[in-house]
């Protein structure tokens, strides 16, 4: 994911291709605004959506995006492949550019993933330290008991990576189905889990992300635009 934040004059000086030198005369002669306030600070830090024009034409003025798409499967979470159809070519050419996956599902994994040109918002629900609930629905072969509650509740141990998972919530609705919540998301981490009872996941389908649930009027493969109240509470 790129970040569009940055100092003022560095991006004036790639944009224009002119040296430091000429970027300061630039913006002492006051043809440079930000949000249409003339700037003359060279160390001045732009934000990602704030609109940088010179002599009254747009360099950039992007504006936040952000969209939930209820991934199928065979879909790939990822900006571009060259064998699989990804995420990104599910919303139309045009509205494409600048977005990145905001929680990755793997190709068998179906159900909510969001995009946005949004780094800041998008950190606040994927970083190591957000603790942002992922609820899954996930079909078994074999039956579950009480045994899994409380193994998935201590957390498990992969050698492998030589790490523990944190505690994750597993609440029965069948023999067959449960529901999984999870603070993390390690390498097929709840295919792992299931398999340490040697219990093949049928089916995996991602139907929240924090309070952002999964519209049940989107169909496989369909998309739409976040709320202003959805992105606001995100998190909650």
């Amino acid at each position: 994911m790129q970040t569009k934040r940055g100092r003022l004059d560095r991006l004036l000086a790639k944009h224009f291709n002119l040296p430091r030198k000429q970027i300061r005369a630039l913006l002492l002669s006051q043809r440079v605004t930000v949000d249409g306030i003339i700037i003359k600070d060279m160390d001045f830090q732009l934000d990602e959506f704030m609109q940088l024009a010179c002599d009254g034409e747009l360099i950039r003025g992007d504006v936040p995006r952000y969209y939930m798409v209820n991934k199928p499967i065979g879909i790939v979470s990822a900006t571009q492949d060259s064998e699989h159809q990804t995420v990104l070519d599910l919303l139309p050419t045009e509205l494409r550019a600048d977005l990145h996956i905001v929680g990755r599902l793997d190709l068998n994994t179906s159900g909510l993933i969001l995009l946005t040109n949004d780094s800041r918002w998008s950190e606040s629900l994927m970083a190591p330290g957000a603790h942002v609930a992922k609820r899954y629905l996930v079909t078994l072969k074999e039956a579950v008991t009480a045994e899994y509650t409380a193994a998935f509740s201590a957390g498990m141990y992969f050698e492998f990576e030589d790490i523990t998972t944190l505690p994750a919530e597993l609440i029965i609705h069948s023999s067959h189905q449960v529901e999984v919540v999870l603070e993390e998301g390690k390498y097929h981490q709840i295919k792992r889990m299931f398999g340490r009872f040697r219990n093949q996941v049928l089916a995996l389908h991602r139907f929240k992300i924090g309070a952002l649930s999964l519209d049940p009027k989107l169909a496989a493969g369909q998309w739409r635009e976040l709320t202003p109240q959805e992105v606001k509470n995100a998190r909650a």
